[in-house]
């Protein structure tokens, strides 16, 4: 689905981004357009345009959006779809107008539409429903599904002010909020909602959040298994939230759908991704393999997760660093 910049041992969407940045610094014009150009250069190594993209996301404003929405043109869905996720992650109304068109640009690839629908939930604005109400019948199924969770969550947020959500652990906005936390679900509980695909999709990523939010190894067990089961949106948001939670319990499973040719691409870029969170030497060694994969998300996702990897394991003061590097 997406990659988050790295804060800890994450290279998965962990974290807001800080990588030991505290605060967004005051840039002037001249250099966010520099910023923004290597973004947009396509003869740069992809590594570089997200340490760019990550730069924009961290300095929210119109500007930012501008130069985050100029890149939809480019060629690569891993770059589109994270473009999409960071304008929702930054929550701002200025994006929903380029979100909604890139949902609804039935040439864009199937990742990308869905992540711009998620985007759309995940700004939380009520005058996305029409739009998202429509393509919940869209006939790819990806597309669909999202806006089916995106005007749930946008249906919760209207009418959750009785419910009380626990602190997220990841700063993330999520397409869903997580289940009851207050202990009332057990960890078995929560697998069998999560795994029961007669229940609406919205309840089982409510159970995905809350098994995400334990964080111990029962419930990393118990996510794992959702990456045998369910449509391809719901492995590949699995696979995300085990990159969030880069528990080694969990690289076993992750890496039989990334070894399978037969998974779908969306799926196995984001266990590539989830790997380069775990971080371990077979991880990094696995990954290694795929580096030329037949897939270009796949590649591509191997090349930006091993980048962080590096950036975790080095002297770094922070990922974000466009504005050191942006000529």
């Amino acid at each position: 689905m997406k990659i988050e910049e790295p804060t800890s041992a994450s290279g998965g969407k962990a974290a807001p981004p800080s990588g030991g940045q505290a605060a967004p610094p005051a840039v002037s014009e001249e250099q966010l357009r520099a910023v923004g150009a290597v973004l947009l250069d396509a003869s740069r190594p992809l590594k570089e345009r997200f340490r760019a993209l990550f730069t924009l996301r961290n300095l929210p404003g119109a500007a930012s959006v501008a130069h985050i929405s100029a890149a939809f043109s480019d060629e690569s869905a891993l770059l589109k779809h994270e473009l999409a996720y960071c304008l929702g992650q930054m929550g701002v109304r200025e994006a929903l107008p380029v979100l909604t068109a890139v949902l609804e640009d039935t040439s864009q690839q199937a990742m990308v539409r869905h992540e711009a629908g998620e985007a759309l939930g995940a700004i939380g604005d009520p005058s996305a429903l029409p739009v998202l109400r429509r393509l919940s019948a869209d006939p790819v199924q990806e597309v669909a599904e999202t806006c089916q969770l995106a005007v749930g969550r946008l249906e919760w947020l209207q009418k959750a002010q009785a419910e009380t959500l626990s602190e997220n652990p990841y700063a993330s906005v999520d397409p869903a909020p997580p289940a009851a936390e207050d202990g009332a679900l057990s960890c078995a509980q929560l697998r069998e909602a999560l795994l029961d695909e007669q229940r609406p999709l919205f309840d089982r990523y409510r159970a995905m959040f809350s098994l995400r939010n334990r964080a111990d190894a029962e419930s990393v067990t118990a996510l794992a298994d959702g990456l045998k089961c369910g449509s391809a949106l719901f492995r590949h948001e699995v696979a995300y939230v085990l990159g969030q939670l880069a528990h080694p319990a969990a690289t076993r499973q992750l890496e039989h759908s990334l070894r399978d040719q037969q998974e779908s691409d969306m799926v196995r870029h984001e266990c590539a991704e989830a790997l380069g969170a775990i971080g371990t030497p077979a991880c990094l060694e696995l990954l290694a393999e795929y580096g030329r994969d037949e897939a270009r998300v796949v590649r591509e996702s191997v090349e930006v997760a091993l980048d962080m990897c590096e950036y975790e394991q080095s002297a770094q003061f922070q990922y974000a660093d466009g504005l050191v590097h942006a000529s």
